[in-house]
């Protein structure tokens, strides 16, 4: 089924990956996450060792899914096609700003959405910072910015970071080898065959959608098209139900769970994610499905997000979350540390460097 070709299908888009995440919450993932791409790539850093973080640390089959199930469906319906383009360097980093700046915020575009449903107006601030970062560039995108286009290349190379997904799968239920959290959001996960399911689905619907929660916002910028924000208008609704139906929904900006309300930094962190999501063609979901139809470029960014995860966790980057007093604790009010601040800066720079500096006449 193509759910591009008209904006009702596009909402049933939505509306199925909004089930999915509404049933792998209530089946034990962390509610208000339900669904995240960073938090996932980020748990299944973990796991693999590649950071040290003890209570953030579980391969997520939903992440191994997406990719698995994109990968099928395109293949499916000859789609699947194995392409490279050029600035690869480039592409890493942009993912490593991208996994940063959400770390800071506490979820990616996916969770801010599904945290917008159920209240947090933490989100809401957010997503201020998503739309202007996207705004930024959408307006480099008009000038002229590019990365290059991308060529053919051999077949087995897009199956490349499918495989790969595919091995870590294997490798986390059938060996000990890698990490898993006994406390925190990382022991928090559904069954595993029904979050493997799930990924699988949302996978293979993002795919045939062209699901994505920066191009969404780019496309009214710069064509006024309202085509894809209907996917995230789908996806809102069944959440924002799932909430108030399950007493999860709490408008206000304290007490939310995994989060902070520190809001300049809730803002220039969805700021960088936003700027460095158009650069690099995509937020974190659609480099996943765009790694799994093929794109080796999407892979290279996916890249950039795992090692955006471990250089978050390793140096202190990630934000922590706010949390109220207890008998035995004080309260912590969360958000960034002086070197989360100052990477998020960092990154919203070299944002600039690189949509300034790379242009299509120079890619030819």
């Amino acid at each position: 089924m193509n759910f591009s070709d008209s904006k009702k299908k596009l909402a049933l888009a939505g509306v199925i990956c909004g089930i999915v995440a509404a049933i792998l919450a209530l089946q034990g993932n962390p509610g208000n996450m339900a669904f995240c791409i960073a938090c996932f790539i980020r748990d299944t850093a973990g796991a693999m060792k590649l950071h040290n973080a003890a209570v953030v640390q579980y391969a997520r089959p939903e992440t191994i899914g997406i990719v698995i199930g994109a990968f099928a469906i395109a293949v499916a319906t000859k789609e699947y096609r194995s392409t490279a383009g050029s600035s690869p360097m480039i592409r890493f980093v942009l993912g490593m700003i991208i996994m940063i700046g959400s770390l800071v915020f506490l979820g990616c575009p996916l969770r801010m959405v599904i945290r917008m449903s159920a209240g947090d107006l933490n989100a809401w601030v957010a997503l201020i910072g998503f739309v202007g970062g996207v705004a930024t560039g959408a307006f480099f995108l008009k000038k002229g910015f590019s990365l290059g286009r991308a060529h053919e290349t051999n077949a087995m190379s897009g199956a490349v970071a499918p495989v790969l997904m595919l091995g870590i799968f294997v490798l986390s239920v059938a060996t000990t080898l890698f990490a898993v959290s006994e406390s925190g959001p990382g022991s928090m996960h559904a069954p595993i065959i029904l979050s493997l399911i799930g990924g699988l689905i949302v996978g293979a619907v993002a795919q045939k959608s062209r699901m994505c929660f920066a191009g969404s916002i780019r496309d009214i910028i710069l064509i006024r098209s309202f085509d894809l924000i209907s996917v995230i208008g789908g996806l809102f609704v069944v959440m924002l139900i799932f909430n108030i139906a399950t007493g999860h929904f709490s408008l206000s900006f304290a007490g939310q769970p995994i989060a902070h309300s520190q809001h300049l930094w809730n803002i220039l962190g969805m700021y960088a994610v936003g700027f460095a999501a158009v650069l690099a063609g995509g937020c974190p979901l659609r480099q996943l499905v765009l790694a799994g139809q093929g794109s080796s470029d999407a892979g290279v960014t996916v890249l950039g997000l795992f090692a955006g995860a471990a250089v978050a966790h390793n140096f202190g980057l990630a934000a922590s979350a706010a949390a109220a007093a207890t008998d035995t604790t004080e309260a912590v009010a969360g958000g960034p540390a002086t070197a989360g601040k100052v990477a998020v800066i960092i990154c919203i720079i070299v944002c600039f460097i690189i949509a300034a500096f790379n242009k299509r006449q120079a890619a030819k």
